[in-house]
């Protein structure tokens, strides 16, 4: 900075009763489903839950910022184990990251702390690949932490103060990191080296990260995003390709040679003011990014920049989205159909960007974890996580942690059950653990309601079952026809 799931496809009743006339406990299911939707820990109710404004948003939780021993929150990332499919929220601190457990959201554990590695700053940030998390921070000759998160599976007696399992000291500060999990490598960037271009880190030994050269754009780079393109472009189609947000302009670079990054083309926009943060749509062929100065200098409601990304070598700026508040934005995401925004002093806010093609965006819901105001101004949701299959969202910031959920969306979706499934998204098989009550039997159930796929099992408590027939979707998987989640099939 300068100063710096998929929705929920619902069942109605109707639907239900049709389709499941069959299980010997219709009732039971049906009162599981049919809650399912109107359950909240704290329901935002009135526009209001437990003094949060909000839409279509409940409360689940929130850790304070005295609570992990910190007197500032800035970025946030997620973990799911692939071993048990629990949740993991990683929260940077000025003074450090907290690792949080939230397979129950309700009643999350604050797990400990990994102090910075030098000094306390408010910039810090971390990303995720092979069950390591890479944090950097602005701290002065902090470098890069490397910590094992298979470590949060078995903390004897929370908080506690872990230490690194790594350190990389190849440059002293960075404003942020940026990864690709799809090839195993992480790029710190907005360091005093390459221009403050991206570092090319190879994490495949995850412990011994080795430096494969850099990318000296022709600006600082504030972030990016990396991806494996599968987008509309197919002369790029399988390149490793990077969107730079470099405080101007938007840089696009293949970075596929590492020792040959190409830099495929730039572009800009109306009244820039502080390029910041952008994110592709899943199909790779908008690329939405957040000004972060613009509200400041020009005046404006929230602004969203939205460009048409169809041939990365001429890219084009499309259209801009202003949103209800002077709020200035900071990171947004995608997931499916939605832009999730932090969005400072208004928090999360929710796009709908399914018609984005015919320039249309159209916000359907928020959550402010910062009720004091909704003014121009740093103070706020720093960042949202909504990539949580469970559908929970985590927000950071100068409220600490927050956890919120889409009114619509099931407890069991979001609720620590006697049930783990996992993985999710999956593919090919879904394992189903559970630690005390065998798995009886299971119902898979499409967007219809249509009963595709029942199985019957003994006594065991944990069950894989071959999904591979399964069409990519939302699917609902009912478990000893009492607790309902959902499922992502990739």
């Amino acid at each position: 900075m300068t100063i710096q799931r998929y929705g929920l496809v619902r069942l109605t009743l109707n639907q239900l009763i049709e389709k499941t006339n069959s299980m010997k406990k219709i009732t039971s299911l049906l009162m599981i489903f049919s809650a399912a939707f109107a359950f909240a820990q704290t329901p935002c109710d009135g526009g209001i839950a437990a003094g949060y404004p909000c839409n279509g948003y409940d409360l689940l939780s929130n850790i304070s910022l005295g609570t992990m021993g910190a007197n500032g929150g800035n970025d946030s990332w997620g973990w799911t184990d692939p071993q048990d499919g629990k949740e993991y929220a990683i929260i940077g601190l000025t003074n450090g990251t907290a690792f949080v457990d939230v397979s129950d959201p309700v009643n999350p554990i604050y797990l400990g702390k990994l102090p910075t590695h030098t000094g306390s700053t408010i910039w810090r940030d971390m990303k995720v690949v092979n069950d390591h998390v890479y944090i950097v921070s602005e701290a002065s000759s902090h470098g890069m932490q490397i910590f094992d998160l298979t470590r949060l599976r078995n903390v004897a007696a929370p908080p506690e103060t872990f230490t690194e399992d790594a350190h990389y000291a190849g440059f002293g500060s960075a404003h942020n990191i940026v990864a690709n999990p799809d090839t195993g490598y992480v790029y710190p960037v907005g360091t005093s080296l390459f221009n403050g271009g991206p570092h090319f880190l190879n994490v495949s030994d995850p412990l011994n990260p080795i430096l494969e050269g850099g990318y000296s754009m022709s600006a600082y780079s504030h972030d990016a995003q990396v991806v494996t393109y599968n987008g509309p472009d197919s002369d790029y189609t399988g390149r490793e390709i990077m969107i730079g947000s470099n405080e101007n302009e938007v840089v696009i670079v293949d970075i596929t040679d590492k020792a040959n990054p190409v830099e495929i083309s730039t572009t800009g926009y109306p009244n820039v003011s502080y390029t910041h943060q952008g994110w592709f749509t899943e199909d790779q062929r908008y690329f939405i990014l957040g000004d972060e100065g613009d509200e400041l200098d020009f005046g404006f409601n929230t602004r969203t920049v939205v460009f048409d990304f169809e041939d990365l070598d001429n890219p084009s700026y499309s259209f801009e989205y202003f949103g209800p508040t002077s709020a200035i934005d900071h990171n947004g995401y995608v997931v499916g159909d939605k832009y999730y925004l932090a969005n400072y002093a208004a928090g999360l806010r929710v796009i709908d960007i399914s018609d984005i093609g015919n320039q249309n965006m159209t916000e359907i819901g928020y959550f402010d974890s910062y009720p004091q105001n909704n003014n121009t101004n740093y103070s706020g949701s720093w960042n949202v996580y909504p990539f949580f299959a469970s559908g929970i969202i985590i927000i950071s910031g100068d409220s600490g942690m927050t956890i919120a959920k889409a009114s619509s969306l099931s407890i069991d979706d979001v609720e620590a059950a006697k049930f783990s499934m996992y993985p999710n998204p999956a593919e090919n098989v879904l394992s189903i653990a559970s630690e005390s009550e065998a798995i009886r039997k299971v119902d898979i159930f499409n967007i219809l309601g249509q009963n595709i796929l029942s199985r019957s099992f003994g006594n065991n408590l944990s069950e894989t079952i071959n999904i591979s027939e399964l069409n990519s979707g939302i699917y609902l998987v009912a478990i000893n026809e009492t607790t309902t989640k959902r499922l992502v099939v990739k």
